[in-house]
């Protein structure tokens, strides 16, 4: 299975936005630093960029930079399907006033995944 990111601003970043108040601009950019794939079979793939689109073209070819290969049909998992999660760490570095400093802020969304055939392609 191929994971990516379709990349824009308020998905992936950077982002960055200013603020002012009584005569100081502060300034903060967020950009995505990791992604932690759970896949709901027990494994989970962390990926440090954005991955690469799967297209047709590519066949049965793993993924390059972000994927997983499932060992197992979802039929056994609740609702035949299996529950996948993507949690992003966005890294956000901000300065203004002569200060400067950096934020965590954590995403997440759900996902839910049938994989109905499991062929071995070597």
């Amino acid at each position: 299975m191929w994971m990516w990111v379709n990349r824009s601003a308020t998905t992936y970043g950077p982002n960055t936005a200013s603020a002012s108040a009584g005569g100081i601009t502060v300034t903060a950019t967020a950009k995505v630093s990791k992604i932690v794939w759970k896949m709901g079979d027990g494994a989970s793939v962390t990926c440090n960029g954005p991955g690469t689109p799967y297209t047709s073209s590519e066949g049965m070819a793993e993924s390059p930079d972000c994927g997983h290969v499932y060992s197992k049909t979802s039929a056994g998992a609740q609702n035949g399907k299996f529950p996948v999660t993507a949690t992003s760490t966005w890294t956000i570095n901000w300065q203004g006033g002569g200060q400067a400093g950096q934020l965590t802020e954590v995403r997440q969304t759900n996902v839910q995944v049938a994989v109905g055939e499991v062929q071995v392609v070597r």
